[in-house]
């Protein structure tokens, strides 16, 4: 048996799923989850995480035409919240995948050349004031927190 890797792919604006793609099973919809995904072939890489776990980026990039540039400046200006799947693909059966990481994004930006469009996905933590789901640092939480910046060991 041949295994593969793939991605799956959604954007969502708000709670409305605008798009979803598939980038290995070509010139077919592919259903996961009973959910539909069209093929497009997609690049997705560059996830980099430092050690707080609040500065995780990746990028995604499609190929530079009208149908690709028609949605995805509606997706930087809106910043859509991308749900990439990777998964173990069998290339001889439709049905047979396993997801083996998976990575939620905020579009944050994006460019494009003559040739791709290129969509910066920023991790939707901040590490400062708040986690998902919203939650402030408090004394419950984490235990004494400092309340001056005049702190002593």
């Amino acid at each position: 048996m041949e295994l593969s890797i793939g991605n799956f792919l959604s954007f969502a604006a708000g709670t409305v799923t605008q798009q979803r793609f598939q980038n290995f099973f070509i010139s077919e919809v592919t259903t996961y989850q009973g959910v539909d995904y069209l093929f497009a072939p997609f690049g997705f890489s560059g996830v980099t995480i430092n050690r707080t776990g609040d500065n995780t980026e990746a990028t995604l990039v499609f190929p530079n035409n009208n149908l690709t540039r028609a949605w995805a400046v509606d997706a930087i200006e809106n910043k859509w919240l991308a749900h990439v799947q990777v998964m173990l693909l069998n290339p001889d059966d439709k049905t047979d995948f396993l997801m083996m990481h998976q990575y939620y994004g905020q579009v944050s930006s994006g460019r494009w050349g003559e040739s791709s469009l290129d969509l910066t996905l920023s991790t939707v933590l901040d590490a400062v004031g708040s986690d998902v789901p919203v939650r402030r640092l408090t004394q419950k939480l984490i235990g004494s927190i400092p309340v001056t910046s005049n702190v002593r060991l």
